[in-house]
């Protein structure tokens, strides 16, 4: 996918069907909340990000992005213990009442554990575990990711607490209003915790990669890596800061609440661009 200063080039396929659902008159489906991770760790003198690719089967299927998914009726019913910044302080930066905000960040917590292995969790809070790539450890992720158990189970069976201080948000984006689901997304970033390691296990993805944001944004806009507005215009961002410290700097300031929503603007000609808004 390329860009320039008038928005992103968009996918033929994706313009036709925005163009048959403008014409039917078609009503914009509910947007569905969810959770996305920017897992990022030291490498020499820069930093990379952990991208997944989608199996082509699920939805935006065969497209990099980043670990995350739908918020779970689970995490609006979690209870556990609690470091860091809580519901009310979470809300305050989501835009979110608190009982949704601790949904959201839960959802967070819990899919970058379903889907990369890794958990922002410690037994106090100051600490966060080491290694959970052991057979007992892929036995809880299972039960996790089936819904046989749930996030908060999980931690209060090794006796941990969830450091909501290793989130910090970044953006929100919702899906246009053309496609059949869509997503409201909070997007946050994370630093991979020491003694951990990222693990290819979510059936949800066929591939997975380390890569420095610069070289995957470069990548994508030349069409070797496929992704979405969201994942290239996020990966330049945090791109733009030149390093971890000023990656979490720059989320400080940064609007987590308000929606960047893109939209397809169409052509007489037949041609399209997203333009974000």
């Amino acid at each position: 996918m390329t860009t320039d200063r008038h928005g992103f080039a968009a996918p033929p396929a994706l313009v036709e069907h925005a163009r048959r659902f403008a014409e039917s008159g078609g009503v914009p489906a509910v947007p569905r909340v969810a959770a996305t991770v920017l897992l990022l760790r030291p490498a020499g003198d820069d930093f990379e990000v952990y991208l997944i690719r989608r199996v082509a089967a699920m939805t935006f299927g065969g497209m990099y992005a980043f670990p995350g998914g739908g918020v779970d009726r689970s995490d609006s019913r979690t209870h556990l213990d609690w470091a860091g910044p809580g519901p009310q302080e979470w809300g305050g930066r989501l835009g979110l009442d608190p009982a949704a905000a601790q949904a959201v960040v839960c959802a967070a917590a819990r899919e970058v554990f379903e889907e990369a292995g890794v958990l922002l969790a410690g037994p106090d809070a100051g600490c966060v575990v080491g290694d959970v790539s052991g057979d007992d450890w892929e036995a809880a992720r299972v039960a996790l990711e089936r819904r046989d158990s749930g996030f908060a189970d999980l931690l209060a069976a090794r006796g941990l607490t969830f450091r909501s201080d290793l989130l910090v948000p970044w953006s929100r984006w919702i899906t246009p209003e053309f496609e059949p689901r869509r997503f409201d997304t909070y997007f946050f970033v994370a630093l991979l915790p020491e003694g951990q390691r990222t693990r290819d296990v979510s059936g949800e993805a066929d591939h997975t990669l380390w890569i420095r944001p610069a070289e995957a944004h470069a990548r994508a806009s030349a069409g070797e890596l496929t992704m979405l507005p969201p994942t290239l215009v996020t990966l330049a961002e945090v791109a733009a800061c030149g390093g971890l410290d000023e990656v979490v700097r720059a989320a400080a300031g940064r609007d987590a609440a308000s929606p960047v929503q893109p939209r397809l603007e169409l052509s007489a000609d037949g041609g399209a661009r997203f333009l974000l808004g």
